[in-house]
């Protein structure tokens, strides 16, 4: 089968399309043949091994990915179950959590995966698991946001941002959006009562919008400080990651100050991995999905890359101004 694969950390000029065997599968496994597949900010950090305390966690490598197929995100049709797999059979289209998705064929676990809302291409099916799952996690399961609360979503024209929107404008919250000046209008169109270009106005100022109840952070461009003044006494912040290549500790050393400084304040300081595979729960991806169904959430698709050019789709998304999600189209 096709797939994009890399034999070092780096770049992603280290991404090449190759000839490989598809993964074998056990009883317990599904192989998906994959349609599409999302790129991630995860998917750039896993590609270049970074930040270098990252390569100490199972599954990244120390010296070498152990991972050499790019892609967590996918959309495909199963191709075939494993004897002890229950609730999925060969033709059924789904959606999830599938490592090594760019690839014509995916290996992955029946808890990974949902079925693909009938309303939605296999390319913006593809855009959801993760952003969608981890939005989820910020707005609704970590920050408890409710009807009412004012809500900042810092990044909010990213993959991420544009399923926080949605969420907390779904759940009743007065959402303020920050992005560039060309995604004001479709995180308007997203819900957000309010929109902050932030290429003209600082959002950490309290000054002129006022506090918020939940401070959603989406980039990590912001000292700890700065955030923290924007919130509300009894505040929540969730960080979620964050930074820019070439470090050693980089998002990991914000998040642990993040949860150092919450020991000593009354505000609510708190952290959220991306959902990767160890991450997610199979209640995330149905509950997301439920909302897709529901018409309350739509995923935003930036551009697609054909698998030959995957590499070229990282570049934009680690350039961090990817509007909604870029999208590899497989087969």
């Amino acid at each position: 089968m096709k797939a994009i694969v890399q034999e070092r950390f780096g770049p992603p000029d280290v991404l090449r399309l190759a000839d490989i065997d598809p993964p074998r599968t056990g009883p317990g496994d599904v192989l998906v043949r994959v349609h599409a597949a999302a790129l991630n900010p995860y998917d750039w950090h896993m590609m270049r091994g970074d930040p270098f305390a990252a390569r100490l966690t199972p599954g990244v490598g120390l010296t070498r990915p152990k991972s050499p197929v790019l892609g967590i995100d996918a959309a495909g049709v199963v191709e075939a179950v494993g004897v002890d797999v229950r609730g999925l059979r060969p033709g059924d289209e789904v959606q999830g959590f599938c490592p090594g998705s760019c690839a014509e064929y995916a290996r992955t676990t029946p808890d990974l995966l949902v079925p693909k809302p009938a309303g939605l291409t296999f390319e913006q099916a593809a855009a959801v698991p993760m952003a969608a799952v981890t939005a989820l996690r910020g707005i609704r399961t970590v920050g408890r946001a409710r009807a009412g609360w004012r809500v900042l979503v810092n990044g909010a024209g990213g993959g991420v941002g544009t399923f926080a929107v949605q969420i907390g404008a779904a759940l009743g919250a007065e959402v303020t959006g920050v992005c560039s000046t060309r995604n004001l209008e479709l995180v308007r169109s997203l819900g957000a009562a309010q929109v902050i270009d932030y290429t003209r106005e600082d959002f950490t100022d309290p000054g002129s919008r006022g506090r918020y109840d939940l401070v959603l952070d989406n980039v990590g461009n912001q000292p700890l400080g700065r955030l923290r003044r924007v919130l509300t006494p009894a505040g929540t912040l969730v960080a979620n990651g964050g930074g820019s290549p070439g470090h050693v500790f980089g998002a990991i050393g914000a998040m642990l100050r993040v949860l150092v400084v919450n020991a000593f304040v009354r505000q609510q300081l708190r952290v959220i991995l991306p959902a990767a595979p160890a991450g997610p729960t199979h209640e995330d991806l149905v509950a997301v999905t439920a909302l897709i169904e529901a018409g309350t959430l739509a995923p935003v698709v930036d551009r697609t890359y054909t698998l030959a050019d995957a590499a070229e789709g990282v570049r934009h998304v680690e350039q961090g101004h990817a509007r909604g999600k870029a999208v590899v189209v497989v087969q």
